[in-house]
């Protein structure tokens, strides 16, 4: 039998990236996933059709997790589909580089909203499906939270609080047999990697694998399976926990 099955997981951000990967794993594992994006389509019917053409149960939702609406509206849907919710994944992100003078109003409420407010709205509505039996939280954070990066200050800011709502919720939600970690993934090979300059070759890419003792960067299948323990019965005893998949590097 395999680790999740019959599972229900809802990923957020799962069209690329960690988020896909995430959602292909679980499913791997039995679960019937949910692939949320806010505007990659194509790209998260693509990873439903991988699952699927695997033999997995996934449907692909869209929801902007900073929309409150967006939220209601996805958990609605996985409701209608699969009745239940067991694994709530946090993986949405808004991802930018950035100088202190050059960040603006615009820049900081973007990314605190769908970084934090978005994980606070899909975790109030998890609540409300995990039910009785309890329930998984995952939320993706970043190894900046702990070594904020030069150029990213906003970026780092959201990820430590994160981290914070991660100790204080398992506080709260351990009586409710709700189990609630996060992982802080190091240098990963992703596409908001690529788009915020972490390209092949580029100083930047150089300098994070110079500093990670394994030598070389993560990819989105690190991250996944990492996910996978979390949320089977092998991490039953873990909440409250920040978790470093990032090859051995500490600091900047």
């Amino acid at each position: 039998m395999s680790k999740l099955e019959n599972k229900v997981a809802i990923v957020t951000g799962a069209a690329k990236g960690i988020g896909a990967a995430i959602a292909k794993h679980l499913a791997h594992e039995g679960a019937k996933v949910v692939v949320n994006y806010a505007s990659s389509k194509e790209a998260a019917e693509n990873v439903v059709k991988v699952i699927t053409d695997h033999g997995g149960v996934a449907i692909a939702v869209q929801a902007d997790v900073s929309n409150e609406a967006d939220v209601n509206r996805l958990f609605e849907e996985t409701k209608r589909a699969f009745g239940t919710l067991d694994i709530l994944v946090n993986n949405a992100v808004s991802q930018g580089f950035a100088a202190i003078e050059q960040i603006t109003v615009e820049d900081f409420h973007r990314s605190f909203n769908v970084n934090v407010l978005g994980t606070i709205l899909t975790i109030q509505s998890a609540l409300k499906l995990f039910g009785e039996k309890g329930g998984n939280i995952i939320n993706i954070s970043s190894g900046a939270s702990k070594s904020p990066l030069p150029n990213a200050s906003v970026y780092s800011a959201t990820k430590a609080a994160i981290d914070a709502f991660t100790i204080a919720l398992s506080k709260e939600l351990g009586a409710k047999n709700i189990r609630i970690n996060s992982i802080l993934p190091g240098a990963t090979d992703t596409e908001g990697a690529t788009n915020a300059g972490v390209t092949t070759g580029s100083d930047y890419e150089k300098m994070f694998v110079e500093k990670t003792p394994l030598g070389r960067r993560g990819q989105p299948e690190d991250i996944a399976k990492a996910s996978v323990f979390l949320a089977s019965d092998d991490a039953a005893w873990i909440t409250g926990e920040q978790i470093s998949v990032s090859g051995g590097m500490y600091g900047f």
